[in-house]
């Protein structure tokens, strides 16, 4: 933690935060009980790797962009691996309150770099200017608005779905501004994929708890989960396996609740296999494909022949250091590194 609030960015990917929204109905429509799963992603550069493994997860996104930074390059990188993936994406643009945010600018500047489909979702926007702005996303959209005036949930939602419609919406998240339209708009917006029955899953991150077991993060896609149920490896899997998910663990922070199953859409850690690794498939979800980010330095430690790897690598501080430092060719007399 203290790493985090030094540098001011996020480092441990794909940390989980489990929602339930309320029943309700926000400006004239119903909303039904939504849970929904978060996963708080680095948005730092030197983290992209990290990123793009859990975006091939997600359901939906959320990008957050500075009101007053505006889109940079990373924010671009960013945007093309969600097209890549195709993440049906939700815009919050942040710091709305700081001295040079501009709401007009930003969406000018939206619409310039992401395309017509980013429309003002906030509800201060009059429905006949959002409707127009619809209208222009696709041809479905642009009929309805001739016929009606207005655009039918189903065919809204159904245009995110197909990246046609990127709902904006601005705010302040330190003070909680504009973080309940956003929230409403992701109950409201948005639906559950198709689920093909039988049983699916895609691994993004493997872990360990704090006593050192094994962790395996997953989302089910497809069918259900359940506890002590055989995990087998696809034919073309790299590795080959037939292990137990001896627990399903559901995190939402630091904390976790055991489950006797997951059913589509859940997010968990499953402990008990030991041969899994990031972007694997399981049942009838494929490997995912190949990451398009690769890190920029890459470097491996070769310990001498018979040394212990069990054993710390470094028998004083003024070592630690240098290992560390590694990138600038500071590693210990003993190891080599090969860095590229």
């Amino acid at each position: 933690m203290r790493w985090k609030k030094a540098r001011g960015i996020t480092i441990f990917f794909a940390k989980q935060a489990v929602l339930t929204l309320p029943a309700g109905t926000v400006t004239g429509t119903p909303l039904e009980e939504t849970q929904i799963t978060l996963l708080d992603t680095p948005g730092h550069v030197d983290f992209s790797t990290e990123t793009e493994r859990t975006l091939q997860v997600l359901d939906y996104a959320v990008l957050v962009i500075s009101g007053t930074d505006g889109i940079q390059s990373h924010t671009m990188t960013l945007w093309r691996l969600l097209e890549r993936y195709h993440v049906p994406t939700f815009i919050y643009v942040n710091k709305m309150d700081l001295p040079g945010a501009d709401k007009a600018l930003r969406l000018r500047e939206l619409r310039g770099r992401f395309g017509d489909g980013c429309v003002d979702f906030t509800p201060t926007v009059p429905a006949e200017e959002r409707a127009e702005a619809l209208g222009v996303c696709s041809e479905p959209l642009m009929e309805a608005v001739l016929a009606t005036g207005t655009v039918p949930q189903a065919d809204l939602i159904t245009a995110i779905t197909r990246r046609q419609v990127f709902p904006c919406y601005f705010g302040a998240a330190l003070r909680l501004d504009g973080i309940d339209d956003l929230l409403n708009g992701l109950q409201r917006d948005t639906r559950m994929p198709p689920d093909a029955g039988s049983f699916g899953a895609r691994i993004f991150k493997i872990g360990a708890d704090e006593s050192g077991a094994r962790m395996t993060y997953l989302k089910v896609t497809d069918g259900v989960l359940k506890v002590k149920s055989n995990l087998v490896s696809r034919p073309d899997a790299r590795v080959e396996f037939e292990e137990k998910a001896d627990q399903l663990r559901v995190y939402s922070g630091s904390k976790y609740r055991l489950v006797s199953e997951a059913p589509a859409g859940t997010v968990c850690a499953v402990l008990g296999p030991t041969k899994t690794y990031p972007g694997q498939g399981l049942g009838v979800q494929p490997d995912a494909r190949q990451p398009m980010l690769e890190p920029v330095l890459n470097y491996r430690v070769e310990l001498p022949e018979g040394a212990d790897p069990t054993m710390p690598f470094w028998p004083c501080a003024p070592w630690r250091t240098r290992i560390h430092s590694c990138m600038w060719c500071g590693t210990p007399p003993w190891a080599r590194s090969t860095c590229s």
